[in-house]
């Protein structure tokens, strides 16, 4: 329904964030890093989700696609629902929810506040290597996943070729045929990691 909201940072609070667009003032949950990430009175674009049920509507916001992602992903572990995913990706940075899970260090998950023990072993069992695959942009996900198996089979870290994939992407003409496209991204990717 709603894919961003852009607008004014008109207040932050310590769940949520006012965005103010034309005549309309949306409150949006955000986890605590992502307000953080917002300058009072500044423009800002906000990747937002919302939480539909007989007794209660909610708008949920992102600083970026990555993050709505995580989010998304999060809800599919059983005993996560919309607050506890935001709570938990306010314990805990991106980055290191990335490792934790890629690594299955199952200790730093514990250590996210209000995170126990049986939901940080769901969420190893169920979203193991998956936040790495959906950091690459929009529905190429899949398309490069084998380019991210490839430099995986090369020796590279799993996270280091999704990184380089996403940049060596937003440096590719999006209008070559999907072969050359390919190669090209291939082999910027490789120049990334050699260089790294």
């Amino acid at each position: 329904m709603f894919n961003s909201i852009t607008g004014l940072v008109s207040a932050k609070g310590s769940e949520s964030v006012y965005i103010l667009s034309g005549d309309i003032e949306w409150d949006i949950g955000m986890p605590v890093n992502d307000i953080h990430s917002l300058s009072l009175n500044s423009e800002c674009r906000v990747f937002t989700w919302l939480y539909h049920r007989e007794d209660q509507m909610k708008l949920y916001g992102f600083s970026n696609e990555r993050r709505r992602n995580t989010f998304l992903e999060l809800l599919k572990v059983e005993g996560i629902g919309p607050k506890g995913a935001v709570k938990i990706m306010s314990g805990i940075s991106q980055n290191d929810l990335e490792n934790a899970l890629e690594n299955g260090d199952l200790a730093r998950l514990e250590a996210v506040p209000g995170l126990g023990k049986k939901t940080a072993q769901k969420m190893l069992l169920s979203l193991k290597g998956k936040l790495i695959q959906t950091q690459l942009k929009g529905s190429s996900n899949s398309q490069y996943s084998d380019l991210v198996e490839a430099l995986v089979g090369m020796g590279y870290d799993r996270k280091a070729a999704v990184d380089a994939l996403e940049k060596a992407q937003a440096g590719v003409n999006p209008d070559l045929p999907a072969a050359e496209k390919e190669k090209l991204i291939f082999q910027e990717a490789i120049v990334y990691l050699s260089s790294s």
